[in-house]
Protein backbone atom coordinates (compact mmCIF):
# COMPACT_ATOMS: atom_id res chain seq x y z
CA UNK A 1 0.00 0.00 0.00
CA UNK A 2 0.72 3.35 -0.92
CA UNK A 3 -0.60 6.74 0.28
CA UNK A 4 0.87 10.21 -0.52
CA UNK A 5 0.87 12.67 2.07
CA UNK A 6 0.56 16.30 0.67
CA UNK A 7 1.48 18.97 3.21
CA UNK A 8 4.00 18.19 6.42
CA UNK A 9 2.21 20.86 8.54
CA UNK A 10 1.10 19.32 11.88
CA UNK A 11 -1.79 18.41 9.84
CA UNK A 12 0.04 16.64 7.23
CA UNK A 13 2.15 15.17 10.26
CA UNK A 14 -0.58 13.91 12.49
CA UNK A 15 -2.02 11.93 9.35
CA UNK A 16 1.29 10.36 8.67
CA UNK A 17 1.70 9.26 11.93
CA UNK A 18 -1.73 7.84 12.42
CA UNK A 19 -1.60 5.88 9.00
CA UNK A 20 1.92 4.17 9.91
CA UNK A 21 0.05 2.90 13.55
CA UNK A 22 -2.66 1.53 11.56
CA UNK A 23 -1.11 0.42 8.43
CA UNK A 24 1.85 -0.99 9.84
CA UNK A 25 5.48 -1.28 8.77
CA UNK A 26 4.79 -2.61 5.39
CA UNK A 27 3.03 0.34 4.10
CA UNK A 28 4.73 3.17 1.91
CA UNK A 29 4.07 6.72 3.06
CA UNK A 30 5.15 9.63 1.04
CA UNK A 31 5.02 13.28 2.46
CA UNK A 32 4.93 15.68 -0.11
CA UNK A 33 5.66 19.37 1.10
CA UNK A 34 6.54 22.60 -0.41
CA UNK A 35 8.70 24.55 1.84
CA UNK A 36 12.06 23.37 2.86
CA UNK A 37 10.60 22.36 6.73
CA UNK A 38 8.40 20.62 8.19
CA UNK A 39 5.68 22.40 10.26
CA UNK A 40 3.44 24.64 8.50
CA UNK A 41 2.33 27.72 10.64
CA UNK A 42 3.97 26.06 13.63
CA UNK A 43 7.92 26.89 13.91
CA UNK A 44 10.31 27.47 16.26
CA UNK A 45 13.38 29.70 15.86
CA UNK A 46 16.39 30.04 17.88
CA UNK A 47 16.25 33.37 20.02
CA UNK A 48 19.05 34.63 21.60
CA UNK A 49 19.90 30.89 22.05
CA UNK A 50 17.09 29.64 23.14
CA UNK A 51 14.15 27.56 21.29
CA UNK A 52 11.24 30.05 20.95
CA UNK A 53 7.90 29.60 18.71
CA UNK A 54 7.19 32.00 16.22
CA UNK A 55 3.31 30.78 15.09
CA UNK A 56 1.34 29.15 17.28
CA UNK A 57 3.01 29.08 20.92
CA UNK A 58 0.30 26.92 23.03
CA UNK A 59 -2.79 24.51 23.05
CA UNK A 60 -5.86 24.30 24.54
CA UNK A 61 -4.93 21.41 27.29
CA UNK A 62 -8.24 20.77 28.39
CA UNK A 63 -8.89 19.06 24.97
CA UNK A 64 -7.30 15.71 25.23
CA UNK A 65 -5.57 15.21 21.88
CA UNK A 66 -2.31 16.87 22.00
CA UNK A 67 -1.82 15.66 25.50
CA UNK A 68 -2.71 11.95 24.29
CA UNK A 69 -0.86 12.44 21.18
CA UNK A 70 2.35 13.77 23.30
CA UNK A 71 1.76 10.88 26.01
CA UNK A 72 1.48 8.57 22.73
CA UNK A 73 5.05 9.72 21.33
CA UNK A 74 6.23 9.41 24.56
CA UNK A 75 6.60 13.10 25.49
CA UNK A 76 4.17 13.64 28.00
CA UNK A 77 6.68 14.40 30.49
CA UNK A 78 7.72 18.04 28.06
CA UNK A 79 4.18 19.83 28.51
CA UNK A 80 4.32 22.69 30.24
CA UNK A 81 1.70 24.94 31.53
CA UNK A 82 1.36 29.26 31.78
CA UNK A 83 2.20 30.70 35.18
CA UNK A 84 -0.46 32.53 37.02
CA UNK A 85 0.22 36.10 35.24
CA UNK A 86 -2.78 37.62 34.18
CA UNK A 87 -3.69 38.96 30.51
CA UNK A 88 -3.74 42.58 30.00
CA UNK A 89 -5.69 45.26 27.22
CA UNK A 90 -4.88 47.99 25.68
CA UNK A 91 -8.28 50.13 25.16
CA UNK A 92 -9.20 54.02 24.91
CA UNK A 93 -5.91 54.42 25.75
CA UNK A 94 -4.99 52.48 28.94
CA UNK A 95 -4.14 48.81 29.61
CA UNK A 96 -6.16 47.59 31.93
CA UNK A 97 -6.76 43.97 33.15
CA UNK A 98 -8.61 41.72 30.99
CA UNK A 99 -12.25 41.68 31.71
CA UNK A 100 -13.31 38.26 33.42
CA UNK A 101 -16.60 37.01 32.67
CA UNK A 102 -16.86 37.60 28.76
CA UNK A 103 -17.84 35.16 26.15
CA UNK A 104 -15.16 35.71 23.56
CA UNK A 105 -15.27 39.86 24.75
CA UNK A 106 -19.51 39.46 24.19
CA UNK A 107 -20.21 41.30 27.49
CA UNK A 108 -22.49 38.32 30.29
CA UNK A 109 -24.80 39.41 33.35
CA UNK A 110 -21.62 38.78 35.10
CA UNK A 111 -18.93 40.49 33.76
CA UNK A 112 -17.87 44.33 34.31
CA UNK A 113 -16.49 45.68 30.98
CA UNK A 114 -16.62 49.02 32.19
CA UNK A 115 -13.18 49.63 32.32
CA UNK A 116 -12.57 49.48 28.49
CA UNK A 117 -15.81 51.54 27.31
CA UNK A 118 -16.59 54.93 27.02
CA UNK A 119 -19.84 56.33 29.48
CA UNK A 120 -22.05 55.89 26.02
CA UNK A 121 -20.47 52.54 25.42
CA UNK A 122 -21.61 51.29 28.95
CA UNK A 123 -25.13 52.32 28.50
CA UNK A 124 -25.62 50.50 25.43
CA UNK A 125 -24.63 47.18 27.41
CA UNK A 126 -26.40 47.84 30.20
CA UNK A 127 -29.89 48.73 27.86
CA UNK A 128 -29.15 45.74 25.49
CA UNK A 129 -31.00 42.85 27.75
CA UNK A 130 -34.27 44.96 27.83
CA UNK A 131 -34.17 45.94 23.98
CA UNK A 132 -36.28 43.52 21.59
CA UNK A 133 -34.04 40.94 19.78
CA UNK A 134 -35.34 39.20 16.48
CA UNK A 135 -33.81 35.79 15.90
CA UNK A 136 -34.07 33.03 13.49
CA UNK A 137 -33.00 29.87 14.94
CA UNK A 138 -30.44 28.03 12.80
CA UNK A 139 -29.75 30.68 11.03
CA UNK A 140 -25.86 32.72 10.81
CA UNK A 141 -25.17 36.61 10.44
CA UNK A 142 -22.07 38.43 10.69
CA UNK A 143 -20.59 38.97 14.12
CA UNK A 144 -19.21 42.40 13.77
CA UNK A 145 -23.11 43.80 12.16
CA UNK A 146 -24.58 41.76 15.25
CA UNK A 147 -22.40 43.86 17.96
CA UNK A 148 -22.88 46.98 16.78
CA UNK A 149 -26.73 46.72 16.32
CA UNK A 150 -26.97 45.73 19.87
CA UNK A 151 -24.03 47.06 21.83
CA UNK A 152 -22.23 49.99 19.52
CA UNK A 153 -18.89 49.75 17.99
CA UNK A 154 -16.35 49.34 21.41
CA UNK A 155 -17.92 46.03 22.21
CA UNK A 156 -16.71 45.18 19.20
CA UNK A 157 -13.66 46.67 18.55
CA UNK A 158 -11.93 46.70 21.83
CA UNK A 159 -13.11 43.97 23.56
CA UNK A 160 -14.58 41.04 20.71
CA UNK A 161 -11.94 41.58 17.78
CA UNK A 162 -8.83 41.57 19.81
CA UNK A 163 -9.84 38.28 20.72
CA UNK A 164 -10.55 36.32 17.69
CA UNK A 165 -7.77 38.64 16.06
CA UNK A 166 -5.37 36.71 17.76
CA UNK A 167 -7.55 33.55 16.30
CA UNK A 168 -7.62 34.24 12.82
CA UNK A 169 -5.75 37.76 11.90
CA UNK A 170 -9.58 38.36 11.18
CA UNK A 171 -11.82 42.09 11.89
CA UNK A 172 -14.71 41.20 13.64
CA UNK A 173 -16.78 42.29 10.63
CA UNK A 174 -15.99 39.56 8.22
CA UNK A 175 -16.47 36.39 10.70
CA UNK A 176 -19.39 34.69 10.56
CA UNK A 177 -21.32 34.15 14.62
CA UNK A 178 -21.55 30.61 14.10
CA UNK A 179 -18.22 29.37 13.57
CA UNK A 180 -16.91 31.63 15.59
CA UNK A 181 -18.74 31.88 18.86
CA UNK A 182 -21.24 28.58 18.32
CA UNK A 183 -22.05 28.57 22.14
CA UNK A 184 -23.59 32.12 21.39
CA UNK A 185 -25.38 30.92 18.20
CA UNK A 186 -26.77 27.70 19.91
CA UNK A 187 -27.97 30.31 22.92
CA UNK A 188 -29.93 31.93 20.92
CA UNK A 189 -31.73 29.09 18.74
CA UNK A 190 -32.77 27.85 22.53
CA UNK A 191 -34.52 31.45 22.66
CA UNK A 192 -32.30 33.90 24.51
CA UNK A 193 -34.03 37.44 24.59
CA UNK A 194 -31.00 39.35 23.92
CA UNK A 195 -26.93 38.95 23.25
CA UNK A 196 -26.48 39.44 27.22
CA UNK A 197 -28.51 36.22 28.17
CA UNK A 198 -27.03 34.25 25.13
CA UNK A 199 -23.57 34.78 26.10
CA UNK A 200 -24.43 34.45 30.20
CA UNK A 201 -26.03 30.88 29.01
CA UNK A 202 -23.03 29.82 27.23
CA UNK A 203 -20.57 31.12 30.10
CA UNK A 204 -22.24 29.11 32.73
CA UNK A 205 -20.77 25.81 33.81
CA UNK A 206 -23.13 23.21 33.43
CA UNK A 207 -23.43 24.68 29.66
CA UNK A 208 -19.99 25.55 28.43
CA UNK A 209 -17.47 22.88 30.08
CA UNK A 210 -13.76 23.47 29.98
CA UNK A 211 -13.29 27.09 29.42
CA UNK A 212 -11.93 29.86 31.42
CA UNK A 213 -13.57 33.12 30.76
CA UNK A 214 -10.69 35.07 30.36
CA UNK A 215 -8.72 32.74 27.93
CA UNK A 216 -8.10 32.84 25.08
CA UNK A 217 -11.52 32.41 22.35
CA UNK A 218 -12.65 29.25 21.32
CA UNK A 219 -13.46 29.43 17.56
CA UNK A 220 -15.61 26.16 16.59
CA UNK A 221 -16.61 25.12 13.24
CA UNK A 222 -18.30 22.09 14.54
CA UNK A 223 -18.83 21.58 18.36
CA UNK A 224 -17.04 18.82 20.78
CA UNK A 225 -17.33 18.87 24.63
CA UNK A 226 -14.71 21.68 24.80
CA UNK A 227 -14.12 24.50 23.28
CA UNK A 228 -10.25 25.45 21.51
CA UNK A 229 -8.71 28.08 20.60
CA UNK A 230 -5.88 29.24 17.80
CA UNK A 231 -4.05 28.21 20.62
CA UNK A 232 -6.76 25.70 19.51
CA UNK A 233 -9.76 26.34 18.06
CA UNK A 234 -12.99 23.49 18.76
CA UNK A 235 -14.10 21.18 16.18
CA UNK A 236 -14.54 17.33 15.37
CA UNK A 237 -14.09 15.66 12.38
CA UNK A 238 -16.00 12.72 11.58
CA UNK A 239 -14.96 8.99 12.19
CA UNK A 240 -12.02 7.90 13.45
CA UNK A 241 -11.04 9.14 17.95
CA UNK A 242 -13.56 10.95 18.92
CA UNK A 243 -13.43 13.59 22.01
CA UNK A 244 -14.54 11.78 25.11
CA UNK A 245 -14.86 14.91 27.34
CA UNK A 246 -12.61 17.81 28.66
CA UNK A 247 -9.52 17.16 30.26
CA UNK A 248 -9.25 18.35 34.11
CA UNK A 249 -6.23 20.98 35.03
CA UNK A 250 -4.60 24.04 33.05
CA UNK A 251 -6.24 25.28 30.83
CA UNK A 252 -3.49 25.84 28.10
CA UNK A 253 -0.43 23.86 27.44
CA UNK A 254 2.85 24.62 25.90
CA UNK A 255 5.70 21.90 24.59
CA UNK A 256 9.24 22.24 26.28
CA UNK A 257 11.61 23.42 23.94
CA UNK A 258 8.88 24.45 21.07
CA UNK A 259 6.40 22.94 19.10
CA UNK A 260 9.46 21.44 17.15
CA UNK A 261 9.80 18.90 19.50
CA UNK A 262 6.58 17.26 18.48
CA UNK A 263 6.80 18.08 14.87
CA UNK A 264 10.16 15.94 14.90
CA UNK A 265 8.69 13.18 17.11
CA UNK A 266 5.66 12.58 14.89
CA UNK A 267 8.03 12.74 11.51
CA UNK A 268 10.53 10.03 13.17
CA UNK A 269 7.29 7.70 14.17
CA UNK A 270 5.97 8.28 10.96
CA UNK A 271 8.60 6.50 9.23
CA UNK A 272 7.21 8.34 6.02
CA UNK A 273 9.44 9.09 2.81
CA UNK A 274 10.09 13.09 3.02
CA UNK A 275 9.86 14.95 0.27
CA UNK A 276 11.00 18.51 0.64
CA UNK A 277 10.69 21.68 -2.20
CA UNK A 278 8.08 19.30 -4.25
CA UNK A 279 5.08 21.12 -5.80
CA UNK A 280 2.02 19.12 -6.16
CA UNK A 281 1.12 20.51 -9.81
CA UNK A 282 -1.85 18.44 -10.41
CA UNK A 283 -4.62 15.36 -8.86
CA UNK A 284 -6.36 12.68 -10.98
CA UNK A 285 -8.16 9.43 -10.49
CA UNK A 286 -6.95 6.46 -12.13
CA UNK A 287 -8.67 2.35 -12.18
CA UNK A 288 -6.92 1.82 -8.80
CA UNK A 289 -6.54 5.25 -6.57
CA UNK A 290 -4.60 8.41 -7.16
CA UNK A 291 -2.22 9.99 -10.06
CA UNK A 292 0.12 13.31 -8.74
CA UNK A 293 1.80 15.32 -10.92
CA UNK A 294 4.94 16.54 -9.28
CA UNK A 295 8.08 19.20 -9.83
CA UNK A 296 8.55 21.81 -12.48
CA UNK A 297 6.48 21.79 -15.80
CA UNK A 298 9.81 21.27 -17.59
CA UNK A 299 10.62 18.28 -15.67
CA UNK A 300 7.59 16.92 -14.24
CA UNK A 301 7.21 13.98 -12.79
CA UNK A 302 4.02 11.08 -11.78
CA UNK A 303 3.17 9.62 -8.68
CA UNK A 304 0.95 6.78 -8.54
CA UNK A 305 -0.43 6.03 -5.23
CA UNK A 306 -3.07 4.16 -3.54
CA UNK A 307 -4.99 6.99 -1.67
CA UNK A 308 -4.30 10.33 -0.85
CA UNK A 309 -4.16 12.95 2.41
CA UNK A 310 -4.63 16.56 0.99
CA UNK A 311 -3.42 19.11 4.05
CA UNK A 312 -2.76 21.82 2.35
CA UNK A 313 -4.59 25.17 2.73
CA UNK A 314 -7.80 25.89 1.30
CA UNK A 315 -6.72 27.51 -1.93
CA UNK A 316 -4.22 24.77 -2.63
CA UNK A 317 -6.84 21.94 -2.16
CA UNK A 318 -9.38 23.88 -4.20
CA UNK A 319 -6.79 24.22 -7.41
CA UNK A 320 -5.95 20.31 -6.89
CA UNK A 321 -9.12 19.45 -6.69
CA UNK A 322 -10.46 21.06 -9.76
CA UNK A 323 -12.93 19.99 -11.67
CA UNK A 324 -14.98 18.48 -8.26
CA UNK A 325 -17.78 19.59 -6.79
CA UNK A 326 -15.21 20.57 -4.09
CA UNK A 327 -13.87 23.33 -5.44
CA UNK A 328 -15.93 25.87 -5.53
CA UNK A 329 -17.13 25.83 -1.77
CA UNK A 330 -12.95 25.67 -0.89
CA UNK A 331 -12.44 28.27 -3.35
CA UNK A 332 -14.69 30.53 -0.72
CA UNK A 333 -12.44 30.36 2.11
CA UNK A 334 -10.20 33.37 2.00
CA UNK A 335 -7.01 33.85 3.86
CA UNK A 336 -5.46 36.36 6.14
CA UNK A 337 -1.79 37.19 6.38
CA UNK A 338 -0.22 38.25 9.54
CA UNK A 339 3.59 38.65 11.13
CA UNK A 340 5.43 37.39 14.44
CA UNK A 341 7.97 39.91 15.66
CA UNK A 342 10.23 38.29 18.70
CA UNK A 343 12.62 39.87 20.56
CA UNK A 344 14.91 39.10 23.58
CA UNK A 345 16.52 42.23 25.70
CA UNK A 346 19.29 41.57 28.33
CA UNK A 347 18.98 43.84 31.43
CA UNK A 348 15.42 44.80 31.04
CA UNK A 349 12.64 44.13 33.16
CA UNK A 350 9.30 43.15 30.92
CA UNK A 351 6.00 43.94 32.11
CA UNK A 352 4.62 40.71 35.09
CA UNK A 353 1.61 40.36 32.86
CA UNK A 354 1.41 37.64 30.23
CA UNK A 355 0.65 39.87 27.19
CA UNK A 356 -1.19 42.55 25.95
CA UNK A 357 -4.14 42.89 23.81
CA UNK A 358 -4.75 45.91 21.32
CA UNK A 359 -8.18 47.36 20.51
CA UNK A 360 -8.95 47.82 16.73
CA UNK A 361 -9.49 51.38 17.58
CA UNK A 362 -6.00 52.00 19.30
CA UNK A 363 -3.26 53.81 16.96
CA UNK A 364 -1.01 51.34 16.96
CA UNK A 365 0.90 48.93 14.80
CA UNK A 366 0.30 45.94 16.86
CA UNK A 367 -2.39 44.11 17.69
CA UNK A 368 -1.08 41.91 20.25
CA UNK A 369 2.24 41.13 22.56
CA UNK A 370 2.90 37.98 24.53
CA UNK A 371 4.84 38.21 27.25
CA UNK A 372 6.57 35.24 27.08
CA UNK A 373 9.03 35.34 29.65
CA UNK A 374 6.75 35.81 32.23
CA UNK A 375 3.72 34.10 30.69
CA UNK A 376 5.99 30.81 30.25
CA UNK A 377 8.87 29.84 33.04
CA UNK A 378 10.24 27.72 30.40
CA UNK A 379 11.10 30.11 28.04
CA UNK A 380 13.52 32.12 29.28
CA UNK A 381 16.44 30.17 31.45
CA UNK A 382 19.01 32.64 31.13
CA UNK A 383 17.26 35.59 32.22
CA UNK A 384 16.89 37.07 29.65
CA UNK A 385 13.42 39.50 28.82
CA UNK A 386 11.56 37.42 25.42
CA UNK A 387 8.58 38.47 23.89
CA UNK A 388 6.10 38.44 20.83
CA UNK A 389 4.12 40.87 18.84
CA UNK A 390 1.62 39.96 15.81
CA UNK A 391 0.79 42.54 13.24
CA UNK A 392 -1.39 42.06 10.48
CA UNK A 393 -5.49 41.77 9.93
CA UNK A 394 -7.73 40.73 6.95
CA UNK A 395 -7.64 42.77 4.39
CA UNK A 396 -4.40 44.82 5.62
CA UNK A 397 -1.71 42.48 3.62
CA UNK A 398 -0.55 45.97 1.87
CA UNK A 399 0.60 47.56 5.74
CA UNK A 400 3.00 44.44 5.96
CA UNK A 401 4.73 45.10 2.28
CA UNK A 402 7.61 46.77 3.96
CA UNK A 403 11.13 45.24 5.06
CA UNK A 404 11.98 43.44 7.96
CA UNK A 405 13.67 46.64 9.59
CA UNK A 406 10.37 48.80 9.35
CA UNK A 407 8.48 45.70 10.95
CA UNK A 408 11.04 45.79 13.83
CA UNK A 409 10.47 49.32 13.97
CA UNK A 410 7.31 49.59 14.71
CA UNK A 411 7.16 46.67 17.01
CA UNK A 412 9.26 48.73 19.05
CA UNK A 413 7.54 51.89 18.84
CA UNK A 414 4.69 50.27 20.44
CA UNK A 415 6.44 48.29 22.69
CA UNK A 416 8.05 51.48 24.06
CA UNK A 417 4.25 52.92 24.49
CA UNK A 418 2.99 50.04 26.00
CA UNK A 419 5.27 49.19 28.37
CA UNK A 420 8.51 51.78 28.24
CA UNK A 421 11.07 49.68 26.57
CA UNK A 422 12.98 51.74 24.78
CA UNK A 423 16.12 49.34 24.70
CA UNK A 424 17.41 47.79 22.24
CA UNK A 425 16.94 44.14 21.56
CA UNK A 426 19.83 41.24 21.38
CA UNK A 427 18.01 39.02 19.16
CA UNK A 428 15.53 39.59 16.69
CA UNK A 429 13.41 37.60 14.70
CA UNK A 430 10.51 38.36 11.79
CA UNK A 431 8.45 35.33 11.08
CA UNK A 432 5.98 36.55 7.79
CA UNK A 433 2.86 34.44 7.52
CA UNK A 434 2.18 34.81 3.91
CA UNK A 435 -2.65 33.65 3.86
CA UNK A 436 -1.38 31.84 6.87
CA UNK A 437 -4.93 31.89 8.34
CA UNK A 438 -8.25 30.92 6.92
CA UNK A 439 -11.35 32.98 7.33
CA UNK A 440 -14.26 31.48 8.56
CA UNK A 441 -16.73 33.44 7.18
CA UNK A 442 -21.15 33.71 7.41
CA UNK A 443 -22.04 30.33 6.46
CA UNK A 444 -18.77 28.67 7.00
CA UNK A 445 -20.17 25.26 8.30
CA UNK A 446 -22.45 24.83 5.11
CA UNK A 447 -19.78 25.48 3.52
CA UNK A 448 -17.85 23.00 5.06
CA UNK A 449 -20.47 20.40 4.97
CA UNK A 450 -20.30 20.87 1.01
CA UNK A 451 -16.81 20.12 0.79
CA UNK A 452 -16.64 17.00 2.99
CA UNK A 453 -19.76 15.39 1.00
CA UNK A 454 -18.04 16.11 -2.32
CA UNK A 455 -14.54 14.54 -0.75
CA UNK A 456 -16.98 11.64 0.60
CA UNK A 457 -17.73 10.74 -3.15
CA UNK A 458 -13.97 10.53 -4.23
CA UNK A 459 -12.80 7.01 -2.54
CA UNK A 460 -9.26 7.34 -1.28
CA UNK A 461 -9.22 11.05 -0.55
CA UNK A 462 -9.30 12.56 2.30
CA UNK A 463 -8.76 16.39 2.87
CA UNK A 464 -7.76 17.80 6.25
CA UNK A 465 -6.20 21.08 7.96
CA UNK A 466 -7.01 24.27 9.52
CA UNK A 467 -9.72 25.60 7.01
CA UNK A 468 -12.18 22.79 8.08
CA UNK A 469 -13.02 22.06 11.65
CA UNK A 470 -10.60 24.94 13.71
CA UNK A 471 -7.20 26.21 13.52
CA UNK A 472 -6.27 24.97 16.62
CA UNK A 473 -3.75 21.97 16.77
CA UNK A 474 -6.37 19.83 18.97
CA UNK A 475 -8.32 20.07 16.32
CA UNK A 476 -5.97 19.25 13.08
CA UNK A 477 -4.89 16.35 15.28
CA UNK A 478 -8.28 14.86 15.65
CA UNK A 479 -9.07 16.14 12.44
CA UNK A 480 -6.26 14.54 10.45
CA UNK A 481 -6.44 11.23 12.67
CA UNK A 482 -10.00 10.40 11.78
CA UNK A 483 -9.07 11.29 8.18
CA UNK A 484 -6.07 8.72 8.46
CA UNK A 485 -8.01 6.02 10.05
CA UNK A 486 -10.71 6.21 6.78
CA UNK A 487 -7.99 6.05 4.50
CA UNK A 488 -6.61 3.05 6.43
CA UNK A 489 -9.99 1.29 6.76
CA UNK A 490 -10.69 1.22 2.74
CA UNK A 491 -7.47 -0.05 1.90
CA UNK A 492 -7.61 -2.41 4.07
CA UNK A 493 -10.74 -3.35 3.24
CA UNK A 494 -9.81 -3.62 -0.59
Amino acid sequence: MRVAVVGAGVSGLAAAHRLRSVLGPAAEIVLLEQRDRVGGVLHTVDLAGQPFDVGAEAFLARRPEVPALLTELGLASEIVHPTAAKPTIRAGARTVGMPAGTLMGVPTARSDVSAVLSDSARAAVAAEPDRPLVWERGSDTNLGGLLRARFGDEVAERLVEPLLGGVYAGRVDSLGLRATIPTLARALDEGAGSLTAAATTATTPTTRVGHHPSASPPVPARESPTPDARVGQDGTGSGGPRVSGPVAGPVFGAVRGGYHVLLDALLAAAKAELRLGVTVRGLERTATGWRLLLGPTTAPELLDVDAVVLAVPAPAAARLLAGTSAALPLSGIELASSVVVALAYEGVAGPATSGVLVAADEPLAIKAATHSSSKWAHVSPDGLLRLRVSMGRFGEAATLQVDDDELVARARRDLETLHGIAAAPVAVHVQRWGGGLPQYAVGHGERVAAIEAAVAGLPGLELVGAALHGVGVPACVETARAAADRIAAGLLAD
